[in-house]
Protein backbone atom coordinates (compact mmCIF):
# COMPACT_ATOMS: atom_id res chain seq x y z
CA UNK A 1 0.00 0.00 0.00
CA UNK A 2 3.09 2.56 0.91
CA UNK A 3 4.93 1.52 -2.49
CA UNK A 4 1.54 2.61 -4.62
CA UNK A 5 1.16 5.22 -2.59
CA UNK A 6 4.59 6.81 -3.13
CA UNK A 7 4.22 6.01 -7.11
CA UNK A 8 0.97 7.70 -6.80
CA UNK A 9 2.63 10.98 -5.54
CA UNK A 10 5.52 10.76 -7.85
CA UNK A 11 3.26 11.07 -10.66
CA UNK A 12 1.31 13.66 -9.49
CA UNK A 13 4.41 15.60 -8.40
CA UNK A 14 5.46 15.01 -12.07
CA UNK A 15 2.23 16.01 -13.92
CA UNK A 16 2.12 19.37 -11.92
CA UNK A 17 5.86 20.39 -12.92
CA UNK A 18 4.58 19.39 -16.38
CA UNK A 19 2.06 21.82 -16.45
CA UNK A 20 4.23 24.72 -14.51
CA UNK A 21 5.62 25.45 -18.22
CA UNK A 22 8.38 27.83 -18.43
CA UNK A 23 10.64 29.60 -15.67
CA UNK A 24 8.55 32.79 -15.08
CA UNK A 25 5.58 31.71 -16.99
CA UNK A 26 1.98 31.86 -14.89
CA UNK A 27 -1.68 30.94 -16.51
CA UNK A 28 -2.01 34.84 -16.09
CA UNK A 29 1.00 35.63 -18.02
CA UNK A 30 2.81 32.46 -20.14
CA UNK A 31 6.20 33.68 -21.39
CA UNK A 32 5.74 31.97 -24.72
CA UNK A 33 3.04 31.20 -27.23
CA UNK A 34 3.18 28.79 -30.50
CA UNK A 35 3.03 30.64 -34.40
CA UNK A 36 3.39 28.70 -37.20
CA UNK A 37 5.47 30.03 -39.98
CA UNK A 38 5.35 29.28 -44.13
CA UNK A 39 8.21 28.34 -46.12
CA UNK A 40 9.18 31.95 -46.75
CA UNK A 41 8.80 32.97 -42.44
CA UNK A 42 5.98 35.04 -42.96
CA UNK A 43 3.14 34.16 -40.17
CA UNK A 44 0.16 31.58 -40.60
CA UNK A 45 -2.98 31.03 -38.11
CA UNK A 46 -2.11 28.59 -35.52
CA UNK A 47 -5.41 26.63 -34.60
CA UNK A 48 -4.89 26.19 -30.72
CA UNK A 49 -7.20 25.02 -28.02
CA UNK A 50 -7.00 27.75 -25.12
CA UNK A 51 -9.93 28.09 -22.42
CA UNK A 52 -12.37 30.95 -22.82
CA UNK A 53 -10.99 32.39 -19.24
CA UNK A 54 -9.39 35.64 -19.69
CA UNK A 55 -7.32 35.16 -16.57
CA UNK A 56 -5.67 31.40 -18.26
CA UNK A 57 -4.10 32.89 -20.91
CA UNK A 58 -2.79 29.29 -21.43
CA UNK A 59 -3.10 27.39 -25.05
CA UNK A 60 -3.15 23.71 -24.16
CA UNK A 61 -2.41 22.32 -27.90
CA UNK A 62 -1.77 24.48 -31.01
CA UNK A 63 -1.44 22.80 -34.93
CA UNK A 64 -0.56 24.71 -38.18
CA UNK A 65 -1.43 23.73 -41.17
CA UNK A 66 0.62 23.58 -43.89
CA UNK A 67 3.44 25.35 -41.60
CA UNK A 68 6.06 25.17 -39.27
CA UNK A 69 5.31 24.95 -35.60
CA UNK A 70 7.52 27.49 -33.52
CA UNK A 71 7.67 28.45 -29.65
CA UNK A 72 7.82 32.04 -29.52
CA UNK A 73 8.88 34.34 -26.56
CA UNK A 74 5.83 36.81 -25.47
CA UNK A 75 6.72 40.19 -25.66
CA UNK A 76 7.72 41.85 -22.32
CA UNK A 77 5.26 44.76 -20.89
CA UNK A 78 5.84 47.77 -23.62
CA UNK A 79 7.82 45.88 -25.47
CA UNK A 80 6.74 45.64 -29.35
CA UNK A 81 7.34 43.47 -31.68
CA UNK A 82 9.27 43.79 -34.97
CA UNK A 83 7.58 44.77 -37.59
CA UNK A 84 6.85 42.17 -40.48
CA UNK A 85 9.42 43.12 -43.29
CA UNK A 86 10.67 40.57 -46.04
CA UNK A 87 14.12 41.08 -44.19
CA UNK A 88 12.56 40.11 -41.22
CA UNK A 89 10.40 37.22 -41.92
CA UNK A 90 13.69 35.70 -43.75
CA UNK A 91 15.57 35.87 -40.52
CA UNK A 92 12.74 34.62 -38.58
CA UNK A 93 12.35 31.54 -40.62
CA UNK A 94 16.52 31.07 -40.40
CA UNK A 95 16.23 31.42 -36.89
CA UNK A 96 12.92 29.12 -36.09
CA UNK A 97 15.28 26.22 -37.74
CA UNK A 98 16.05 24.72 -34.54
CA UNK A 99 11.70 25.29 -33.94
CA UNK A 100 12.17 28.21 -31.32
CA UNK A 101 12.51 31.96 -31.41
CA UNK A 102 13.85 31.53 -27.90
CA UNK A 103 16.89 33.73 -27.55
CA UNK A 104 16.78 34.86 -30.88
CA UNK A 105 17.02 38.89 -31.74
CA UNK A 106 16.73 40.72 -35.08
CA UNK A 107 18.68 44.10 -35.47
CA UNK A 108 19.15 44.03 -31.80
CA UNK A 109 15.38 43.26 -30.39
CA UNK A 110 14.09 39.82 -29.53
CA UNK A 111 11.67 37.93 -32.00
CA UNK A 112 8.78 38.07 -29.51
CA UNK A 113 5.07 38.35 -30.07
CA UNK A 114 1.83 39.61 -28.49
CA UNK A 115 0.15 37.51 -25.54
CA UNK A 116 -2.70 36.18 -26.93
CA UNK A 117 -5.30 38.87 -25.61
CA UNK A 118 -2.47 42.13 -25.85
Amino acid sequence: MHKLLFTSSLIVAAIALGAAGAPGSSPLNPVTRTICLDVGGELRPAYCQASASRLDQREDICLCRNAQKVTAPVCDPGEKPVSETRTFEKARKLAAQDGSLIGDSFEGRRMCIRARNG
